[in-house]
C-alpha cells in the first residue's frame, strides 16, 4: 500500500456504497488513494469490506472520522437529505469531496452546499458518473461542427423496471418528503437522474441560468408518495429537452439521450458509452468511448491540479429541474387499469410505456401531447 496516497473516508457503504467500496479498492491497488474510515450507523462486518482494503477505521460520527484519519477525500453515498450538510462538514476541515447524486433535495439547499465548498475552497465532484465519458465532449463538438445540422433539441429515454422491494430499501425511498424534510427520490431525480444531467449536458446547458423553462408531467403506479413515471421538458436558449422515464417498463431497456439535428441525430447509450451518429450522405458510424472514473479525477485534481469533470455548477440545470419536481403537485396516481402486476417479479407495469418513453425522446413531446388516456396537464414552471 502506498503510504503517501490520499487517504480517503467513505460515508454510506452499504447499497449503492458497495460500488464506491469497490471503486476505492480499485485506486488503492493502483496506489492512488488510501481507505482511511468507514462512516456508517452500523459498523460494516469483516465480511461485509471488500478484501484488500485493511482494517479501517468505523464511526458513525463523518466529522470525528474525518478528523482521526487526516483524510483528505470524502465520498458521501448517503440518503439525499443528508447530503448537503455532510459536504460542508467535510468542507469545513479542507476535505475534497465526492458527492452522490443528486447533489440536494432542493436548489437553495444546493446552493448552500455548493457557496459553502467554493468558501472553503475545497474541489467537490458531483457523481455523474456518465460525465466523466469522452462520449460527451465528442458529441459536443459534433454538433459544434454542424454534423447533423441546425440542433433541433434533445430527447432522453429511460423504461427501467424496480420491484416492489425497491421502495422498502430504506425509509427515504419513493418519498418526497419524510419528517417535513424534502427528499424527492422520483424517477427523475434520483434513478434516472443520468438521464436528465445527461442530455442537459450534451446540449451544453449544463447551468442554472441556462434553464429559461420547465414543464412537468409526474405520475406513479405504485403505492409510493413520488413519481415512478414521468417526463420533463426543459426550455434552453439552444433548445428544448425532453426527458422520459419509468420504473414500470414492460420490457426494461438501456437508457439512451438523443441529439436532434436537421439533417441527422445522434444517440448515445450513456451507460454504456456508445455513440451512433446517423446523418445525411452518410453511412450509420457506431463509436464507443472511454470514461474517466470520477474519483480517480479528484484525486488527480488533489494531486496534480487537474480540472475536476463534474463540478457542482456543472449540475445546476439538473437542480432547477430537481426544484420544478419538489414545487410541483404530488404525482398523480395513475388509474387502476393503466398498470398491472407482474407477479413474477413483484412489480407493476404500465401499459404501453415503453413506446411512450421512446415517442417522448424522439418527438420531444410529452406524455399528455402524445394522447396518453392518463396523463394530466402538463405543470408549468420558470
Amino acid at each position: 500500500m502506498n503510504s503517501t496516497a490520499p487517504p480517503i473516508v467513505l460515508a454510506g457503504a452499504r447499497g449503492h456504497g458497495h460500488w464506491h467500496l469497490d471503486n476505492i479498492r480499485r485506486l488503492q491497488r493502483a496506489g492512488l488513494v488510501r481507505l482511511a474510515g468507514i462512516c456508517e450507523l452500523t459498523p460494516l462486518t469483516d465480511e461485509e469490506i471488500p478484501h484488500g482494503l485493511g482494517t479501517p477505521a468505523q464511526s458513525p460520527d463523518f466529522g470525528g472520522l474525518l478528523d482521526s484519519t487526516g483524510a483528505r477525500i470524502a465520498v458521501v453515498c448517503t440518503p439525499i437529505p443528508t447530503h448537503t450538510g455532510l459536504a460542508l462538514t467535510a468542507a469545513e476541515r479542507g476535505v475534497h469531496i465526492l458527492l452522490e447524486k443528486p447533489p440536494a433535495p432542493s436548489y437553495a439547499e444546493f446552493r448552500r452546499m455548493a457557496d459553502g465548498v467554493a468558501e472553503a475552497g475545497v474541489g467537490c465532484q458531483i457523481g455523474f458518473q456518465s460525465l466523466g465519458s469522452h462520449a460527451v465532449p465528442a458529441i459536443r463538438r459534433l454538433i459544434a461542427q454542424g454534423a447533423i445540422g441546425e440542433i433541433v433539441g434533445v430527447g432522453g429515454g429511460g423504461a427501467w423496471a424496480r420491484d416492489e422491494a425497491y421502495y422498502r430499501r430504506a425509509p427515504w425511498a419513493g418519498r418526497r418528503r419524510l419528517n417535513g424534510v424534502d427528499v424527492v427520490d422520483g424517477v427523475l431525480t434520483n434513478p434516472l437522474a443520468h438521464a436528465v444531467a445527461t442530455s442537459l449536458a450534451v446540449l451544453g446547458t449544463t447551468r442554472a441560468e441556462d434553464v429559461t423553462g420547465i414543464e412537468t408531467e409526474l405520475l406513479r403506479a405504485n403505492d409510493i408518495e413520488s413519481d415512478d413515471t414521468s417526463c420533463v421538458r426543459v426550455s434552453t436558449p439552444l433548445g428544448p429537452v425532453t426527458v422520459a422515464a419509468t420504473l414500470c417498463a414492460e420490457e426494461p431497456g438501456e437508457p439512451y439521450v438523443l441529439v436532434h439535428g436537421s439533417s441527422g441525430r445522434i444517440t448515445y447509450w450513456y451507460k454504456q458509452d456508445r455513440v451512433l451518429l446517423q446523418r445525411a450522405g452518410h453511412g450509420p458510424e457506431e463509436t464507443e468511448y472511454r470514461r474517466t472514473d470520477l474519483l480517480e479525477n479528484l484525486v488527480q485534481h488533489l494531486t496534480t491540479g487537474a480540472g475536476l469533470l463534474v463540478e457542482p455548477d456543472a449540475t445546476g440545470a439538473f437542480m432547477k429541474v430537481v426544484e420544478a419536481i419538489r414545487l410541483a403537485d404530488d404525482p398523480a396516481p395513475l388509474p387502476a387499469d393503466a398498470w398491472h402486476l407482474l407477479p413474477a417479479e413483484n412489480r407493476r407495469v404500465v401499459h404501453g410505456i415503453d413506446g411512450l418513453v421512446a415517442a417522448a425522446a424522439d418527438t420531444l413531446a410529452l406524455y399528455s401531447e402524445l394522447g396518453a388516456s392518463w396523463a394530466l396537464p402538463k405543470e408549468v414552471s420558470t
